[in-house]
């Protein structure tokens, strides 16, 4: 317990000052596999109360869904799992209760698709595919949600109150879209924390999720994740974690961990032990990186844990566009070209005119 409580102030120690690094961070890895660049979601894999055994990876965009298997030590890959099934846009990574991994192909920067898609790949077996449609229209989403009862939830990229949504009816693979229901919304608490690519407005944008593992140490909490921060909701001890249970802590109070400086953090999973795994894409010169936060679930579980209650009304925050970061990444490199470019011209030029 004192463990834990000495967590929890370092964690609420780190709001009201500007800490380079979450508190107790540990950088996991850095990732040098290019297939891995656009690391989007993640899950960590193992027993409860021990490091996890292996991460599972994904890789923002489209082709043929496909999960990476990473050493979680060194974050080399060690596997795929893959189906023949075509996905649009790969933007997050669950673990439903019996090992499958959900993929969720909701990602729609130009909110235009018709339909998005669940692709299930099952420790053995053929795969799963689930298409999905929204109540209120198309829109971009990276984090999804996988209850003990394997029933999803989606939460969208709005900026300011992101909907919740869950099937309306039972999945189904193949025939017409499963229709959404609307079930609630996260308006995210203020954030100071700096980094990423949208600056306060970055804060606030959904852009991965996770569930803690069924008996994990020190309690389980679902968990969203911005560009600068993660929030912690706890789940009531002792109780499955089903879509239900999911709902009902998302509209409740959660703990900020503070995830400064990533260059564009989407992914978040937490781990047996109450620790969360963060990860980032690679961008300009920046590698693509996994740093692990112990104890960060488990504050949030301790009675009278720092929790901030969500705001009572919307920020004013308008949504930037879903390219924007990529945009950003892609200007970037190019400015760094360009410098180099422009640096070697001058190099030629001095060279002849000596």
């Amino acid at each position: 317990m004192a463990r834990r409580l000495a967590t929890v102030l370092c964690l609420t120690g780190a709001l009201t000052g500007a800490a380079a690094s979450p508190p107790g961070a540990i950088p996991a890895c850095s990732i040098d596999d290019p297939r891995l660049a656009e690391l989007s979601g993640l899950v960590a894999e193992g027993p409860p109360g021990a490091a996890p055994q292996r991460y599972h990876a994904i890789v923002d965009g489209g082709g043929t869904a496909r999960a990476f298997t990473l050493d979680p030590v060194g974050c080399a890959v060690t596997g795929t799992r893959q189906a023949d099934v075509p996905v649009t846009d790969v933007e997050d990574l669950g673990l439903g209760p019996g090992g499958e991994l959900w993929l969720a192909d909701t990602g729609d920067n130009g909110a235009r698709r018709g339909s998005v898609r669940l692709v299930v790949l099952p420790p053995t077996g053929p795969p799963r595919v689930h298409d999905l449609v929204y109540p209120d229209g198309p829109r971009d989403v990276e984090a999804l949600l996988v209850g003990d009862d394997g029933v999803p939830l989606l939460v969208d990229k709005t900026t300011g109150a992101a909907g919740v949504y869950r099937p309306a009816a039972p999945l189904h693979d193949g025939g017409d879209p499963v229709e959404l229901r609307r079930v609630a919304q996260v308006v995210l608490p203020w954030s100071g924390t700096g980094g990423g690519p949208l600056g306060a407005a970055g804060a606030r944008t959904v852009t991965g999720g996770g569930v803690s593992p069924a008996g994990a140490d020190g309690g389980r909490a679902a968990v969203l994740r911005t560009y600068t921060d993660a929030w912690v909701f706890p789940l009531p001890a002792g109780g499955p974690a089903t879509a239900d249970a999911l709902v009902a802590a998302l509209d409740g109070a959660p703990l900020p961990v503070p995830l400064p400086g990533e260059a564009q953090g989407e992914a978040v999973a937490p781990d047996g032990r109450g620790a969360l795994h963060s990860g980032s894409e690679a961008r300009s010169l920046t590698a693509a990186a996994i740093t692990v936060v112990p104890g960060a679930v488990t504050a949030a579980t301790v009675p009278q844990a720092p929790v901030v209650p969500q705001p009572a009304e919307v920020p004013e925050y308008r949504t930037y566009p879903s390219w924007l970061p990529a945009a950003g990444g892609a200007a970037a490199l190019g400015a760094l070209l360009i410098a180099g470019a422009v640096a070697m011209s001058l190099h030629g030029r001095r060279r002849r005119s000596r």
